[in-house]
């Protein structure tokens, strides 16, 4: 089953200095029609005006991923991390038994990234933050970014605190498919591009959720990034 999530549709809260679109419900903003995919429970398109940003503040038994799509921000936090993400890179953060930190866009161009939540299979762990380098890979391929699923446990990939893959997966003209165990359920945003899904056409920054299908056939009609999140079914 495929449920379409139309970019212009998504929740909206423009601050200013923060654009914020909501895949799901988050902070101020609430729509009962929509539900979180536990474990993944946030979804945030943010575009971060230049010389702006998040000031401290604090988390605690969260995965937070930040895929930068355009632009840079600024980590800073009180464990003693300092780091600027750009684009090509992703951060991935285990608030564990709490962290407090920044992020500031520093630069004088607007930052465009999506900020991902994935409640943790273990709680309390110790906090950590890493900042990872992406290949620079335009051509069809399918790269896992960070996973706690068992079958990735011996890859040098980022670890996180739950059964779940967060997927990169880029193509150009023609099919591409993605297959998964049982038992699992998808959400993914399609960065840049437009592709076909099942005979519906997937705009850029597009959410699309899949569950009871474990087989998906991409059919790229241009250049196209998507970000997918490969979940457990939560029992």
């Amino acid at each position: 089953m495929l449920t379409h999530f139309k970019f212009n549709k998504l929740g909206n809260h423009n601050y200013g200095w923060l654009n914020a679109r909501y895949h799901f419900n988050f902070a101020n903003y609430y729509n009962p029609k929509i539900t979180h995919k536990k474990p993944l429970v946030v979804w945030n398109d943010d575009t971060i005006q230049p010389q702006t940003g998040f000031p401290m503040h604090s988390h605690q038994n969260m995965e937070i991923i930040t895929y930068i799509r355009q632009g840079s921000i600024t980590h800073k936090d009180n464990i003693g991390n300092v780091g600027e993400i750009k684009s090509g890179q992703i951060q991935v953060m285990s608030a564990g038994s709490g962290i407090t930190h920044s992020e500031y866009n520093l630069s004088n161009e607007q930052t465009l990234l999506f900020q991902i939540w994935i409640e943790p299979n273990q709680y309390n762990v110790k906090p950590r933050w890493e900042n990872i380098n992406l290949k620079n890979n335009s051509q069809e391929s399918i790269e896992v970014l960070a996973s706690g699923e068992e079958k990735y446990k011996n890859s040098d990939i980022p670890k996180i605190y739950q059964d779940a893959s967060v997927i990169r997966i880029n193509g150009s003209q023609g099919l591409l498919n993605y297959k998964s165990s049982k038992n699992r359920h998808f959400y993914f945003v399609l960065s840049k591009g437009k592709i076909l899904l099942d005979k519906t056409e997937i705009n850029e920054r597009d959410g699309v959720y899949i569950n009871e299908i474990n087989e998906i056939n991409f059919e790229f009609k241009k250049t196209s990034e998507l970000i997918l999140i490969d979940i457990p079914i939560n029992k």
